[in-house]
């Protein structure tokens, strides 16, 4: 199943893979108790990268994205499974993970937007939209974070997504 909202940029990238374009997967964690996203980037190096205009947190701007070792396993795409991304975070930063306990002693849940970047394009992401995730369960020990995050929870979601009430549509009564 195609990808549409994947640019032609990036699809040429994966298509051709030129030595001088890598493809930079970024994370972005938010949570109404950290005091600003974690922005991190799958390299060695920081990168300044600017969102898109719809971003839920600094729309437009151009951000720092911290050089991180992480692994990210997107979703498949199979019939009747939730797709699932599992994000693994190796020797977590005291900075990441106070922020992760913080986010656990409360019922809020952490959101997580993956965007990938072409090294040659920071201007925007190469997604649009961007895939923004719910964590859904997080266990770490003193190496390693692993975090599994899904698209939403659309099982429980009520349908259709409209109350209907006598007050609004008196029809229904007699």
């Amino acid at each position: 199943m195609p990808n549409t909202s994947l640019s032609q940029a990036i699809k040429e990238a994966y298509a051709a893979a030129p030595s001088d374009e890598v493809t930079l997967t970024t994370l972005e964690f938010r949570h109404p108790a950290f005091t600003q996203p974690l922005r991190v980037v799958l390299d060695h190096a920081d990168h300044i990268c600017t969102l898109e205009d719809s971003a839920p947190s600094d729309p437009g701007a151009a951000v720092l994205f911290v050089g991180y070792s992480f692994d990210i396993v997107l979703p498949t795409v199979d019939a009747g499974v939730a797709p699932e991304v599992v994000i693994t975070i190796d020797n977590v930063s005291m900075e990441i993970e106070d922020s992760i306990n913080a986010a656990l002693a409360t019922t809020d849940k952490v959101q997580v937007t993956y965007r990938p970047y072409l090294s040659t394009d920071l201007t925007a992401p190469q997604m649009n939209p961007p895939m923004t995730l719910t964590i859904t369960a997080i266990s770490a020990d003193q190496f390693r974070l692993t975090a599994r995050a899904q698209l939403g929870d659309y099982a429980n979601k009520a349908f259709p997504g409209e109350s209907y009430s006598a007050t609004r549509f008196p029809g229904l009564v007699q």
